[in-house]
Formats: C-alpha cells, sequence, structure tokens
C-alpha cells in the first residue's frame, strides 16, 4: 500500500531561542522551543508569568524576531523574508487579537476593523464595505460609527476580533483574548473563537484561565522559555462548566442591548430652617 502523504505543519518551529537585556542581565525568553502545528488545530499556550508564551506568540505572528533556530510557516522559511515580506505575510495570513484590545480611540469602530486592509492596498470604500460585512457577523453593524470609548469592554474585544478577521486569515493569535472581561463576555468571545475554529482556523491561544482549555484540541504548557508539557484534549469539560456560567442563563450575541440615555434625577430641595418671625 502506498505511504500516506504527511501534512505539512504550518507552523514549525525548531531550536527556537529569543534573548532579551545584555551582559549578566540577559535571560532567554524562549530558549530551544520545538513546536509543530497543524492546520485546524485549536492550540491553548499556558503557563506562569514571564514563562515565555507572550514572547512565543509574539514570533509566530512575526511581532518580533528570534535570535536562533528556525521558523517554517507552511514550509517556508521565515528567516529569509524582508521586513516588508513579513507584513505582508502577516497582514494576509495571520489575524492578531491583543489582551489590551489595541483599538485607535481616534477612529470609529467601522474605520478600525477596516484598518488592516490600508496596508494591503484595497481602496477606501471596498475597505469600508468589507468591515461593514465583518461587523455584521458580529452583530455590531449598529455600532460602525461609535467611538472605541463608548463600547463595552466585550464589544472591544469583538472589535478587535473582527478587525482580525477582516483579510480573512487563516491563523488567529489570541494574547489573553478574556484577560480583561467579565464571565458572560468572556463566554461570547470564547464561543466565537471556538466557531472559527470549526470552520477551518488554526487558533493559537495564550491564557492564565485553565477553564478556557475546554476549548482547545491541544494544550501546552510552558516554564522558563522551554514547553513543559504538550497535551491532546480528547475530553473537555461543557462550555457552561469551563466558564461558570448558570445552565439556565441564555447568551446571545445577535441582540446588544441599545444604549439608554440615564434619566436626570430630580433635585432635592435642602430642607430650610423655620423662619423666625
Amino acid at each position: 500500500m502506498p505511504k500516506k502523504a504527511t501534512q505539512t505543519p504550518v507552523i514549525e518551529l525548531t531550536d527556537l531561542v529569543k534573548c532579551y537585556g545584555q551582559g549578566n542581565a540577559e535571560f532567554n525568553a524562549l530558549d530551544g522551543v520545538n513546536l509543530k502545528i497543524d492546520k485546524g488545530e485549536f492550540i491553548a499556550i499556558m503557563g506562569p508569568s514571564g514563562c515565555g508564551k507572550t514572547t512565543l506568540l509574539n514570533v509566530i505572528g512575526m511581532l518580533d524576531h528570534p535570535d536562533d533556530g528556525t521558523f517554517l510557516l507552511d514550509g517556508k522559511p521565515v528567516e529569509r523574508l524582508t521586513s516588508s515580506g513579513r507584513a505582508r505575510v502577516r497582514s494576509e495570513q495571520i489575524g492578531i487579537v491583543f489582551q489590551s484590545f489595541n483599538l485607535i480611540n481616534r477612529l470609529t469602530v467601522l474605520e478600525n476593523v477596516a484598518l488592516p486592509l490600508t496596508y494591503s492596498g484595497t481602496g477606501r470604500t471596498k475597505r469600508l464595505e468589507k468591515a461593514s460585512s465583518v461587523l455584521k457577523t458580529f452583530h455590531l453593524h449598529e455600532r460602525e460609527y461609535y467611538m472605541p470609548w463608548q463600547l463595552s469592554g466585550g464589544q472591544m474585544q469583538r472589535v478587535a476580533i473582527a478587525r482580525a478577521l477582516v483579510n480573512e486569515p487563516s491563523i488567529i493569535l489570541a494574547d489573553e483574548p478574556t484577560g480583561n472581561l467579565d464571565s458572560r463576555s468572556s463566554h461570547v468571545i470564547m464561543e466565537e473563537l471556538s466557531d472559527l475554529h470549526r470552520k477551518g482556523n488554526t487558533i493559537v491561544m495564550v491564557t492564565h484561565n485553565p477553564n478556557l482549555t475546554s476549548y482547545a484540541s491541544r494544550v501546552i504548557n510552558m516554564l522558563d522559555g522551554k514547553i513543559a508539557s504538550d497535551t491532546k484534549i480528547t475530553v473537555s469539560l461543557t462550555r457552561t462548566e469551563s466558564v461558570k456560567i448558570p445552565l439556565n442563563r441564555k447568551l446571545t450575541v445577535a441582540k446588544d442591548a441599545p444604549v439608554k440615555p440615564k434619566k436626570p434625577r430630580a433635585k432635592r430641595t435642602s430642607k430650610k430652617s423655620k423662619a423666625t418671625s
């Protein structure tokens, strides 16, 4: 029988090293990392603060450069790309979701989502049309012309995910995507990431929250810049268990509550002492 063709990993890291500092203060944020990620996997990366999780995500997203080792993206060496080449590949293939949202306050929601299309040379009209279409997918079209500061934390993170998806990337990198959110908003965000995974996207998520690993197909634990464990998930908790949401609580992203202006309170008249005659 002919041998079954092996799939080329979408991401392959070999002996990857990333150093920070100088002289005696130098340390390896990544210390010989070896990792293969296949197309369509949902990876959760965990570990204590300072273990190298975010550095690893930044290297995969080509926001930072390794000092040693090799990084293959779809079988092609990233180190051979020029700075403009890395920017082009990043804008076409990778969407990044930041913990702090990284929305630009002087731009509307629509303009924020359209921003990655600017870098790819798409015309303004087409940029805004495509951004509007993505916002409809996330049930945020009624807030297209809001400013970021007018949104809730959950809405801002959904805008950040919409922005990451506007170029239709195959890889989504998420750094603590629920770190600044309450449990209800966290559930909504994780269900949206899970839906993207079901559609075939490769997702690499950094998290401190062990409950969120129930969404992943594979969990990687890091320690001191190294991969301490790498486990494929075969049995997961239910979604409601994983984020501690009551079973009788209905969640939906289809209808955002309209912003209602608060009614002004009636002024209280101060008690005056009786006038003396």
